[in-house]
Parts: structure tokens; sequence; C-alpha cells
């Protein structure tokens, strides 16, 4: 007979993967044992082994998660805009509005996305590339309906890579309680790619 999970069981392993990935981009992933995140996660070993079997399993899970959850944001925001009526432009910009709202919160998942993908085994590596190529790839089709007479086949991949460089990267600089705020810099970055650098339109 199987064995009957509790009822916290996927609230425990969500506080275990968060954990998880704040101890990674602190200490990055190879510098972190089960130990210090048994420690991290205020409980021991054998306990965070009925979680998860290993570190890998951990890491895995927690880039899963993270990139399923990018691209369900996607679906979300092509839905919304449908339902609302709105240009392929604005739909852009809700997108990376979307986008950018999830980063401010998931500072240390994104960390790990962007840096521990490479420790995976061959196959688990495999599923989340292929599902970062997926964001990729759909952005990229966004930005063609949004910017047609820009965007071409010849410049499509280069200007998506660019739109990703200006948002990407945004947790090394970009703090909550700072100056500017992570709504205020979408807004940013979209005037610039409507307006270029010229004066910001009035709003």
């Amino acid at each position: 007979m199987a064995r009957t999970r509790a009822p916290d069981h996927e609230t425990q392993r969500e506080q275990i993967l968060e954990l998880a990935a704040e101890k990674f981009a602190q200490t990055s992933y190879p510098s972190t044992s089960m130990a210090d995140l048994a420690a991290a996660s205020g409980t021991s070993k054998a306990r965070l082994y009925h979680y998860y079997a290993s570190k890998e399993a951990i890491l895995f899970d927690l880039l899963d998660r993270y990139t399923k959850r990018l691209m369900l944001i996607i679906t979300e925001v092509e839905g919304a805009s449908q339902r609302r009526g709105l240009s392929e432009r604005e739909t852009f910009a809700e997108l990376i509005r979307a986008f950018l709202s999830e980063y401010e919160t998931s500072h240390s998942r994104h960390v790990a996305l962007l840096n521990d993908v490479k420790y995976l085994v061959d196959a688990q590596r495999e599923i989340i590339l292929n599902r970062q190529r997926d964001v990729v790839s759909a952005f990229a089709r966004q930005l063609a309906r949004a910017y047609p007479e820009r965007a071409t086949r010849d410049n499509q991949t280069a200007l998506t890579m660019m739109v990703f460089g200006m948002i990407n990267w945004t947790f090394t600089w970009l703090k909550p309680d700072g100056k500017m705020g992570y709504r205020e810099f979408a807004e940013q970055v979209v005037d610039v790619l409507e307006h270029g650098f010229g004066p910001a339109p009035a709003h």
C-alpha cells in the first residue's frame, strides 16, 4: 500500500526549494552540501532526505518548477491580452512587465537558472534547456508580431536576446527598496523599446 503524503508535504517542499535557492545563490551550488541545506531549512539531514533524495534532485525540481512558471506566465499574458483586445505591442509590453514582476520575487531561483543548469545530469539539463529555448522562442514570436518592421528573420534572435539582456540580470543591481523599483524599470524598458533613448513620452 502506498504511503500517504502529509497534507503539508508540498508546502514543505516549496519551503525547501526557496531556502535551497537562496543558499545556492549565497555560497554557490558546488559549495553547498545537504548538511548546509538541512541547516538552512532548520531541519535534519534525515528529514531533508524524506523530501529529496539528493542535492541534485533539489536543483532539478527548483529549475523545473521555475521554468514551468515562466512558460505559464507567457500563456497567461497571451490569454489575458486576447481577452482584453490588446494590440501585439501592448501584449509584448505586458510580457515584459509580467516577467519583471516575477523576477522581483524570484531572485535566487533566477540566479540558479542562469548559473547552475550545467550541474544537472544530461537528461535533466536537456529538459531545462529545452524549456528555456521555448521561453526565448515565445518572446521572439511576440517580438516579431509587435515590431514586424524591425524584427526580421535575420535579426529576430539577436533582438530577442537584446531584450533579455535588458531584463535578465536585474537581480545584480535592481533592488526592490532602491531608487527605482521593478515596476518602474519595466516601464522604462517598454518606453525604450517604443521610443528609443529619445525624450521620454508624457504619460
